[in-house]
């Protein structure tokens, strides 16, 4: 799994190459595309990543045009992010690109045979998740 795990990354860094954007950023703007609107410090939190961390990453998708950091209207301390109409078609190209790859990987495996590698991960991330808790309780 470990293997897998890391080729995927370094192929999935090889296909976003020519747009630009890192393993890094396109987390951060995949997770926008579907929650929009967020504020920064929740952001952090759900991608489990340090304010700082978070904050150069926001920093450079909004020097690049691709989130804009507006003033929340009920808290003026509060800033949500978006995405811009630059960073949904970069999402969009990124998504068309992952797809190419995804089929790729998945080449020679059959619609049920694929179905199947989803439940059986689907059932390891929840392991991994269970077991997480379990570590954060003791």
């Amino acid at each position: 799994m470990h293997d897998v795990s890391r080729f995927r990354r370094i192929v999935f860094d090889d296909f976003m190459q020519p747009l630009g954007v890192t393993r890094a950023q396109w987390w951060v703007l995949a997770y926008l595309s579907r929650h929009d609107r967020m504020i920064q410090s929740d952001l952090a939190d759900i991608l489990d990543l340090g304010k700082a961390a978070l904050g150069g990453l926001i920093d450079r998708l909004e020097s690049a045009g691709f989130i804009e950091r507006q003033l929340d209207k009920m808290d003026r301390r509060v800033k949500r992010i978006h995405l811009t109409a630059t960073g949904n078609h970069m999402v969009e190209e990124m998504q068309q690109k992952c797809h190419a790859m995804s089929e790729r990987i998945l080449d020679g495996l059959n619609v049920d045979q694929r179905f199947a590698l989803g439940n059986m991960l689907a059932q390891v991330k929840k392991n991994l998740l269970s077991i997480k808790r379990e570590a954060s309780i003791i």
